[in-house]
């Protein structure tokens, strides 16, 4: 067997498990040069927030995206011969910006590998269908299952709050004689967690008895907490950015004030941790997300990530968000890589790949099915944390792969 024939070979294996096919030579043939692509360099866009009020999740987020593309690069690119290049904008976390950093950038990108946040993702939503372009969303809406020109990954917010409110109620200790409220923030992404309870609530014979709401960048809590102690809410779903949990946490501890707080994904960071409200975070808060806890050599996708975040990310702590960004790189990579097979990077080109690609994200995420947007199936399954200082980011899985019975039935 010649050396050039071994080289594919090599490609192949390396890619195995990011596409289910591998040699666009074999199938469409070489790409041409379209918009976001020169021929030879593909040029994926990053619209994420770098110094606004959820930059503490952005920063190491985009650390785990670039991660994993310098890992692609290092194997020749997409395809085994495309490198990609990174065009990076701060959004700040505002929809304002973030549609003025995608208009500048949207004519030379192939896609956007980063669309940080739901209220950014639901401004630019017309404009990515209005362009043809794709976007892996840093967001977890259930509403982005049947929009062709998104890339969706994980179990969506509604699910994370299905399974949440089942594994307390059967496992975690919970009663249906509770008192159940809820915290969020004041938005789309808010109301996302909103909409997952009040479906799974009537389900498992729960009544919501209070929602309070904040705007992103408020910083006093105590009307809030003052209005959940004061209805007697005993369980509080919560759905905040970390920037919002700290002083959350800080009223509530010094109000005297101990519900149990079950949060979906974004809600924690490592720094709470190292802090002074560790403790009370750790009597008090569950989280639901996505993977296991850090390091877990049974995951042979958190073995890699791990060995290939000493490589190209060496500065960089365990952090839940790294782990976040670098399977939403999994995504994009594994949607361009279907779309060298085929021979065809426009943008009709790769949203036709998004309907094709099979990616396996190696225990990281839950499995995601692609295939046509309207039969799309994302993963219904869910990690249940708990606060643990001890560990390298500071939260342990205690249950992984929960599914609620009810999961299944919630329509996309």
């Amino acid at each position: 067997m010649n050396r050039k024939i071994l080289a594919v070979l090599g490609v192949c294996l390396a890619f195995a498990l990011v596409s289910s096919s591998c040699g666009s030579d074999d199938s469409g043939g070489n790409p041409e040069a379209t918009a976001g692509f020169n021929g030879t360099t593909i040029k994926v866009g990053i619209i994420n927030d770098f110094s606004g009020p959820a930059a503490i999740i952005g920063g190491p987020l985009q650390a785990g995206v670039a991660t994993y593309y310098e890992w692609v690069n290092s194997q020749g690119g997409i395809g085994g011969k495309y490198p990609v290049e990174l065009v990076e904008a701060d959004s700040t976390y505002n929809p304002s910006v973030a549609v003025q950093a995608y208009n500048d950038m949207k004519d030379e990108i192939a896609l956007v590998g980063n669309l940080f946040g739901t209220p950014v993702v639901t401004a630019l939503l017309e404009s990515l269908k209005e362009d043809g372009l794709m976007a892996v969303p840093a967001s977890l809406d259930s509403a982005w299952v049947r929009e062709s020109n998104l890339i969706p990954w994980g179990a969506p917010y509604q699910i994370q709050v299905i399974n949440g409110i089942d594994w307390w109620l059967n496992e975690g200790g919970g009663s249906t004689d509770q008192v159940y409220c809820s915290l969020i923030q004041d938005d789309p992404y808010g109301e996302a967690g909103q909409a997952g309870l009040d479906w799974i609530a009537p389900k498992v014979g729960i009544t919501i008895s209070e929602t309070a709401r904040y705007v992103s960048g408020d910083t006093d809590f105590s009307a809030q907490v003052g209005q959940l102690q004061g209805a007697g809410c005993e369980v509080v779903w919560l759905t905040a950015l970390p920037s919002a949990v700290g002083p959350i946490g800080g009223a509530a501890a010094g109000a005297g004030y101990a519900p149990t707080w079950i949060g979906q994904s974004p809600v924690w960071i490592n720094a709470f941790a190292a802090s002074a409200l560790a403790p009370y975070l750790q009597a008090n808060l569950i989280i639901i997300g996505e993977g296991g806890t850090w390091g877990d050599s049974s995951m042979s996708g958190a073995v890699a990530m791990i060995e290939r975040m000493a490589t190209y990310a060496p500065d960089q702590e365990p952090d839940y968000y790294f782990a976040a960004g670098y399977v939403m790189a999994m995504a994009g990579a594994g949607v361009l890589e279907q779309a060298v097979t085929n021979g065809d990077l426009s943008r009709e080109g790769i949203l036709q790949a998004s309907t094709q690609a099979s990616i396996d994200f190696e225990g990281l995420s839950g499995d995601y099915q692609y295939g046509p947007v309207g039969k799309r199936q994302p993963s219904i399954s869910n990690t249940i944390f708990r606060v643990n200082p001890e560990v390298p980011n500071g939260v342990e899985a205690a249950v992984v792969g929960y599914e609620s019975e009810y999961a299944s039935d919630y329509d996309f």
